[in-house]
């Protein structure tokens, strides 16, 4: 005959107040009921109930977990203990670039089918460094100073003359969106082919010759992804394009 296991207990204090509920408390208490724990979840509805409470304990932060009455700590902690884990906000990381690179390519990709019946068409590589140009210039664009000041880190002409590194991400989405509607391409190309060129002969320079360690403007100014090969490939891309697209329109005035 055998015995149902009894769940593991433990024990809960977070923040439940009117207007401030912790998502770090969700988290935990999630985190908790995933791995198998009944959860005597205990609320602090006040500041007044929290401040009592670390003092109590001698804590900094909430939330706290208990299991089997041994503190175990805060969200962070509770991963650690369960052995996943715990994102390093200081460390680097090409994440942002590849997920972007990975949504842009699957929209050229529905784009084309909408328009074509067929995801994979000439056209859907062109809109997928199209798409991407525009997506990277919306993230400079979100904080241009931020973007400036890691920007003057190595780009040559923006360290020559400081305003290229506030165009630069109007240059970029401008470019971007002719590429995506195939207008005004006497603007775009050119654009393109200067901006790209001038990002990576920069980023040669920095990365390659100089041997220095920086962070990539590429997603804002706030992003923590290396200077290196993700930062030349976008403007490798943009140079592609550039030079695709006046091949392209060359060959069809040819035609004409």
């Amino acid at each position: 005959m055998t015995t149902a296991t009894q769940p593991q207990r433990a024990t809960l204090y977070r923040m439940v107040m009117d207007k401030h509920v912790c998502p770090y408390g969700l988290k935990a208490n999630d985190l908790l009921r995933r791995e198998g724990f009944e959860v005597e979840d205990n609320w602090l509805t006040t500041q007044e109930a929290t401040e009592a409470f670390k003092a109590e304990h001698g804590v900094k932060t909430t939330p706290q977990v208990f299991i089997e009455g041994a503190r175990i700590g805060g969200y962070d902690d509770l991963r650690r203990h369960f052995g996943k884990t715990v994102a390093d906000p200081k460390a680097t990381t090409y994440r942002p670039v590849l997920a972007l690179f990975c949504m842009t390519a699957l929209m050229a990709l529905a784009v084309s089918y909408a328009v074509f019946g067929n995801p994979f068409t000439s056209r859907a590589a062109e809109w997928f460094i199209a798409f991407s140009m525009a997506a990277l210039a919306l993230l400079k664009l979100q904080n241009v100073e931020s973007f400036a000041t890691m920007f003057l880190n190595y780009d040559l002409l923006a360290r020559r003359w400081v305003p290229y590194s506030y165009i630069y991400p109007f240059a970029e989405g401008l470019a971007g969106v002719l590429m995506i509607a195939g207008a005004l391409n006497w603007v775009s190309i050119p654009v393109a082919l200067f901006i790209g060129t001038v990002g990576a002969v920069s980023v040669i320079k920095a990365v390659y010759i100089d041997r220095r360690e920086l962070k990539c403007a590429c997603v804002g100014g706030a992003s923590n992804v290396p200077l290196g090969f993700v930062s030349l490939t976008e403007n490798l891309l943009m140079i592609g394009m550039g030079v695709w697209m006046a091949f392209s329109a060359s060959g069809s005035a040819m035609t004409m």
